[in-house]
């Protein structure tokens, strides 16, 4: 499947979502990248990925790539395929990770999902299976030009302004003052519950509770790798893609799910992006875009410089809790015992 002159390879987990596919799809519209680069596509069952095989029909011939099963509900799952993938770039059999695209989310509206590992599901897929695959890969990965990249969003910011359009007050009730309360609350499911509130509200809530978690990851990740020996050329992103007509909302109302994602969102997304390339407001194909450039076409920060964040192509400063060392330990110290990670499991030297 891969060859001695593939540059190497780059991997997108949630690559049957629609913004995942749409990363695939500009994937393969780039010669150069379709060619040179190795694809490792991640879904839940590979059987029922219908978009990512449609997507994949078009693959050139020259595209090396492969649909790998990765359950985000199950730390087993993403240890095991996290070893497969390291035992096969240590062997030769793949190329070393030049891109690894974190995409994969999700999000609960009126309900409330543990995993099998006893966390609230959207805080594990969307922020602990990322400090996961992030520290487990670090071996696999491109030394010198690799690139980690975390889709973000605006909704990780309680003073981003973005949160309250359309009239909404998700973030504006004096109860929930935060979005880091408590680690060990955000991750057991105790904090903004459908008991406390029974609209989507409690699950926006905690969706962005976990994109501010993913955030902080991407600094505190960022700040170890520049300290290292061996591994600070590599750079950390977050980017967020603005408002997609995705299937983010899939768990929601009929409303939220098919009138304001598959109707409304697309056409304002349609206008928006001829008005501004960065509106709150995008199609996919342009996220996707700005995904693979901050990838393989912008120059990455020096060592040293920190993570970079960008809202599509352009640089944006996150959360100040995001920006809270302290808190960025802490959420850190709390994910290494949450996934039971130890030295063996990452070729981070400051790992702890």
């Amino acid at each position: 499947m891969s060859s001695p002159s593939s540059k190497g390879c780059v991997l997108v987990t949630g690559a049957n979502g629609g913004l995942g596919s749409a990363i695939v799809s500009h994937l393969l519209g780039a010669p150069d990248l379709a060619s040179g680069y190795t694809g490792i596509y991640t879904v839940r069952k590979a059987a029922g990925a219908s978009r990512l095989q449609s997507v994949l029909q078009g693959a050139p011939a020259a595209h090396r790539h492969e649909t790998l099963e990765l359950d985000l509900g199950s730390l087993a799952s993403v240890r095991q395929t996290a070893s497969q993938i390291n035992r096969r770039v240590a062997s030769g059999e793949l190329p070393r990770i030049r891109a690894l695209i974190l995409n994969a989310g999700y999000q609960d509206q009126t309900s409330l999902a543990m995993s099998d590992d006893g966390f609230e599901m959207t805080w594990q897929v969307n922020f602990l299976v990322n400090f996961v695959l992030s520290l487990l890969l670090l071996q696999s990965m491109d030394e010198h030009e690799g690139r980690i990249l975390i889709i973000s969003s605006w909704a990780h910011d309680i003073e981003d302004k973005r949160n309250g359009m359309g009239g909404n007050t998700v973030y504006q009730d004096p109860k929930w003052p935060t979005l880091f309360p408590d680690v060990d609350a955000l991750a057991k499911g105790r904090w903004s519950t459908p008991e406390d509130e029974a609209s989507w509200h409690s699950g926006f809530r905690r969706y962005g509770a976990s994109k501010l978690c993913a955030i902080m990851l991407i600094h505190e990740l960022a700040a170890r790798l520049a300290r290292d020996p061996k591994l600070s050329s590599i750079a950390v992103i977050g980017l967020d893609p603005g408002g997609m007509g995705s299937d983010i909302l899939r768990r929601g109302s009929f409303f939220r799910r098919f009138i304001t994602m598959k109707v409304t969102v697309p056409l304002l997304a349609a206008v928006l992006v001829r008005l501004s390339p960065n509106a709150a407001v995008r199609p996919m194909w342009k996220s996707a875009a700005d995904v693979v450039r901050a990838c393989f076409e912008i120059k990455a920060p020096p060592s040293g410089a920190g993570a970079l964040y960008l809202n599509g192509t352009e640089e944006l400063e996150t959360a100040r809790d995001a920006r809270d060392a302290d808190k960025r330990r802490a959420l850190w110290r709390y994910g290494l015992e949450a996934a039971g990670i130890g030295a063996e499991d990452t070729a981070l030297a400051d790992w702890q």
